[in-house]
């Protein structure tokens, strides 16, 4: 876990800080009961008043000093773990945006908002609580035992037999606790994502009125992550009772023998009261152990998942080179062959094509052909298995990522808005962008239309739900546009539109210039392109012009036909 906790380097002086103001805190304490004790044995049994009003005087500067520390400690511990918090979340987020889609997907999404949010929580809780108590609390119970031996030595005895005990009972449980709560977290990921996956698709749980089957999963996944907590949890409520009956049982030994010994007057009375309240500071300080060390279980179970998440390099090796090789070739697939698992049947198998700069490419297939995987790798969102995709003369593995995705852009199928504005959408690929660009870019995708009548700061909602899906996708598609980049990619990036928009929206990407590959179940949206590739099952079953595709491909012409045939309905 060097790597997460690292980020406490920075805040050394609050780390050191925090402990001293306790252990000064703790000092303050143990010096009580001998105060007290010498208030009963000289100025209560001497009926010496002055000399009572100087000890409460003491305990009160004491009392008083002792909340000045406490205060203080506890703000460079919070301070410590708010910072150190801060700090870990913006580098695990930063990692976590290294990493591939394949790693993302083989870690899970629900896991990496755990681990990013309830975990990290968990670990900041852990460090608040480390600072505070972890050398306080052992420090007062030594220290008691210490201060005991120097009230009576033999009534200190009894602090030899319950210290030995309790540090036995906690260690024991801590042992059985760590891999239980290790087991809790990793059920919550569990319960996390039924829940995420139920939020994200409750239109189509309630199309499909699977309310109730979702509710009994639901119940299922609870029921087990409860299971989980109470085993867990069970073990770790004996820590308290058990330290409470072990020092309570030292408290009758301390009271019975002192007792004894006051009887026979070997011992003041207000020794016993000192010994009794320095076992009371144990039980207190014992107490609050067990809770730290409750809380340090649950921290260390999820540092070592924020840890995994840290430790996980991405599969995917980023480029160096800044720069292109050959503007006259903008794609090239050399005998590509790609799946999504190295077990699994491969999606694209043997895929080889080329195309020039300023050309237009498109491709065509049926459901499930490799179509938009075919632009994802052009756009390295994952790599080949086997063979090579160039892009502007160089492997797409030579190139940085931000170079390459400077220069390659992908508007996915399903369009995806952020929170904000129109205008702080369409700057997302852009930031320098003026509002020219942008206004340029919205009348090239179709979108003029209905954003003049709101205006570029219009309010737009967590996943552009206060939009239609068409005009989602014509502002995706002016976002891309906003770039402009030499190679733009459009994955079924027309499938919400209209044909009438389809096309105006294609004439004037061909005025815009560049490279365009689009992805498409429509022949209208490819039959223009200089190139159309048809996809079959992960291979390029034909290649050519729409004319010569009609002359020579059965099953383009099927589609072709179909798809105008509805038209003409």
């Amino acid at each position: 876990m060097s790597i997460l906790f690292s980020h406490l380097r920075k805040y050394r002086k609050e780390c050191v800080l925090a402990p001293l103001f306790k252990l000064l805190e703790a000092v303050l304490e143990l010096f009580v009961p001998i105060v007290v004790a010498s208030l009963i044995d000289v100025g209560i049994a001497g009926n010496d008043v002055p000399y009572i009003i100087r000890m409460t005087l003491i305990l009160f500067a004491l009392a008083v000093t002792g909340v000045v520390v406490s205060v203080t400690a506890q703000y460079f511990s919070a301070r410590a773990a708010a910072l150190f918090a801060r700090d870990a979340k913006k580098d695990l987020f930063s990692h976590i945006q290294t990493l591939s889609l394949i790693d993302s997907e083989r870690t899970g999404l629900a896991t990496l908002i755990n681990r990013m949010t309830g975990d990290m929580n968990l670990v900041q809780s852990g460090v608040n609580m480390t600072l505070r108590l972890l050398l306080r609390s052992p420090f007062v119970v030594a220290g008691a035992a210490v201060m005991a031996f120097t009230v009576d030595v033999r009534a200190a005895l009894i602090f030899v037999v319950v210290i030995p005990l309790l540090s036995l009972v906690v260690a024991l449980l801590v042992r059985v606790t760590v891999p239980r709560f290790r087991t809790v977290q990793s059920s919550m990921d569990t319960l996390l994502s039924r829940t995420r996956e139920n939020c994200k698709g409750a239109r189509v749980i309630r199309a499909f009125n699977l309310q109730d089957e979702e509710e009994e999963a639901f119940f299922k996944d609870n029921d087990s992550l409860m299971r989980l907590q109470k085993k867990a949890g069970n073990i770790s409520i004996i820590t308290s009772p058990m330290t409470s009956f072990i020092v309570n049982m030292g408290i009758i030994a301390v009271i019975w023998y002192g007792g004894l010994r006051v009887n026979i007057g070997t011992l003041s009375q207000g020794s016993v009261v000192a010994l009794f309240n320095y076992m009371n500071q144990i039980l207190v300080e014992l107490i609050k152990l067990a809770s730290l060390i409750q809380t340090i279980t649950k921290a260390l179970a999820s540092a070592r998942r924020i840890e995994a998440v840290f430790r996980t390099q991405s599969s995917m090796a980023d480029g160096t080179s800044e720069s292109f090789a050959d503007t006259s070739t903008a794609v090239e697939f050399s005998h590509v062959t790609f799946s999504y698992t190295k077990s699994g049947e491969p999606v694209l198998k043997d895929i080889s094509f080329t195309l020039g700069e300023g050309q237009t490419l498109g491709i065509i297939g049926a459901t499930g052909s490799g179509k938009s995987t075919l632009g994802a790798l052009i756009a390295r969102l994952y790599d080949t298995d086997s063979g090579q995709v160039r892009v502007m003369g160089r492997p797409v593995g030579d190139y940085s990522i931000s170079f390459l995705r400077r220069n390659v852009t992908l508007v996915l199928q399903k369009a995806r808005l952020l929170k904000g504005t129109i205008r702080s959408n369409l700057m997302l690929s852009a930031p320098g962008a003026s509002e020219e660009d942008l206004v340029s870019a919205l009348k090239d995708a179709q979108a003029w239309d209905f954003v003049c009548e709101k205006g570029l700061d219009a309010t737009v909602e967590t996943g552009g739900r206060n939009f239609s899906g068409g005009q989602r996708q014509r502002l995706s598609i002016a976002r891309a546009l906003v770039r402009k980049s030499p190679v733009l990619i459009l994955d079924d990036s027309f499938s919400a539109l209209d044909y009438l928009t389809d096309s105006r929206l294609r004439q004037a990407l061909s005025e815009r210039g560049g490279t365009r590959i689009i992805i498409s179940q429509r022949a209208s949206s490819v039959m223009n392109a200089d190139k159309i590739i048809l996809l079959e099952n992960g291979m390029i079953s034909a290649c050519g012009t729409h004319e010569e595709l009609m002359a020579s491909s059965r099953v383009y012409q099927e589609i072709y036909y179909t798809q105008f045939e509805k038209e003409a309905r």
